[in-house]
């Protein structure tokens, strides 16, 4: 090999295993010695359990000596974000009560990754109960950027992200609820995209918004492919989950789509960009139409903002997660946990919650009106790049006060509408810090906006790792 192994895409580390060019077993022990040396300035993972990780490493390695295919992850050492179960690990969920909950069996998305031959090393960081876009909780503290570490790395996959922005892990799960896969992505200068609500089953608890979407925070289009072949199709635990696609995502992605038509969008009709990030994914937005072929239509995007709606839609959930705890435990919550409950509390009534379903479906009838004349739409992933780790969210650009949401107005309103969209590595800011161009498709388009992506990764390489990682 060329390159370190830690520099190696995890779809080629995984061909090497299968190969039999490679042990799992040192795969395993490159990327344990880079997460001895970075994790307890990165705050990336939570947990670890290196033995049984080699214990798994070894049954991958004795496999491929059996003339065995361990399948297509195989032993891909992987970080799982404490919102997933994994059987024996703890899911704290970033939580004091939840501190000494250890899970009993593994959540769908895992279980399907360690039957594709992955070897789960530990859980990563997300803030409590994915509820912000920055990863700082009472229990685990803050969670920092690999590009700055005076920077966040986001939320709420933000320990996904650091570890694998650091080429502490070659590639990490992540959920996207509200834009937990792409904000992060856009602030690490990573590849993460969320398919079609339901493409990838939960299984897990009840969502009464409707928005929770799995998958990964990967450094290549294609590592997220190949994670999606594995882990998509129906599952009977999720009742909204859809059928398997029919197709390999990484087979298709040497495809690229013909007369397909793309929209731009600063502000979706509500927000607002810094005009930097702006300047640099509209000139992104351009690279991709012209390296695709794609036809520039000058198609307005109106929608209502979502924010309040999405936020009260999704407090039954919050209140399911507190409940055994609350009120007597509730300063052990974090302030957006409690503010979140006791404002749930006040404002969760029948006209309230009627409101917020009537706007949900006003959007997805202007959504359905734009893709009848555009089959793509192109964002910003977020309004401004990454801010201090302890955040707070920015509550101003340039120079004009905004609503705390408005930070990352390009991704929420599409978990309220589950359509597929992805975040792509496609600049820096005069500080140095990443910055994401956003692909929506149309709904169940999930290899289109695959197959876009991929293209502009072909354009315009991005650099995979943090510098001061590489």
């Amino acid at each position: 090999m060329t390159e370190p192994i830690w520099k190696r895409d995890a779809h080629e580390l995984a061909d090497l295993v299968r190969a039999g060019e490679i042990s799992a077993k040192e795969i395993l022990e490159v990327f344990l010695e880079r997460i001895d040396h970075s994790n307890e300035e990165l705050n990336a993972f939570v947990h670890l359990d290196p033995d049984r990780a080699r214990t798994d490493a070894a049954e991958i390695d004795r496999r491929v000596a059996a003339g065995e295919d361990p399948g297509p992850l195989a032993g891909l050492p992987i970080g799982i974000k404490d919102l997933e179960d994994v059987a024996g690990m703890p899911t704290r969920h970033g939580s004091v009560p939840y501190k000494d909950n250890v899970a009993d069996r593994d959540n769908v998305q895992s279980s399907r990754l360690r039957a594709a031959g992955a070897v789960i090393v530990g859980k990563t960081a997300t803030p409590e109960f994915g509820s912000t876009a920055f990863t700082r909780t009472y229990l685990h503290g803050t969670t920092r950027n690999p590009w700055n570490l005076e920077k966040t790395p986001g939320g709420s996959s933000g320990g996904s992200a650091a570890a694998v922005a650091a080429a502490i892990v070659p590639i990490a799960s992540g959920s996207d609820g509200g834009g937990s896969i792409r904000i992060p992505a856009s602030y690490t200068g990573l590849f993460g995209a969320k398919g079609t609500f339901g493409r990838i089953p939960r299984g897990a608890g009840p969502d009464s918004s409707l928005t929770s979407n799995l998958g990964c925070m990967s450094r290549s289009v294609r590592d997220t492919a190949r994670w999606w072949d594995c882990v998509v199709g129906s599952h009977e635990r999720d009742p909204l989950s859809l059928p398997h696609p029919g197709l390999s995502y990484e087979e298709t992605l040497h495809e690229t789509p013909t007369g397909l038509r793309a929209t731009w969008s600063t502000d979706l009709g509500y927000g607002v960009t810094r005009s930097d990030v702006s300047a640099i994914v509209r000139s992104a937005a351009e690279r991709l139409v012209e390296a695709t072929h794609m036809t520039w239509i000058d198609r307005p995007v109106e929608l209502k903002d979502m924010s309040v709606a999405w936020g009260l839609l999704g407090r039954p959930a919050t209140w399911l997660e507190v409940r055994d705890f609350w009120p007597d435990r509730a300063e052990d919550f974090t302030p957006t946990v409690r503010w979140s409950v006791r404002n749930g509390e006040e404002r969760y009534n029948m006209p309230e919650v009627a409101r917020a379903i009537e706007r949900r479906h006003e959007n997805n009838a202007r959504l359905a009106e734009v893709f009848s004349d555009v089959d793509v739409i192109l964002t910003p992933t977020t309004s401004t790049t990454a801010f201090r780790a302890e955040g707070p969210m920015p509550s101003e650009i340039d120079g004009r006060e905004i609503k705390v949401m408005h930070a990352i107005t390009f991704t929420y309103p599409f978990n309220v509408s589950g359509h597929p969209a992805a975040s792509v590595p496609c600049g820096f800011d005069a500080d140095g810090l990443p910055v994401g161009l956003h692909i929506v498709g149309r709904r169940h388009a999930d290899h289109v906006v695959l197959q876009l992506a991929a293209a502009f990764e072909q354009a315009q390489p991005w650099p995979k790792i943090a510098t001061a990682y590489t």
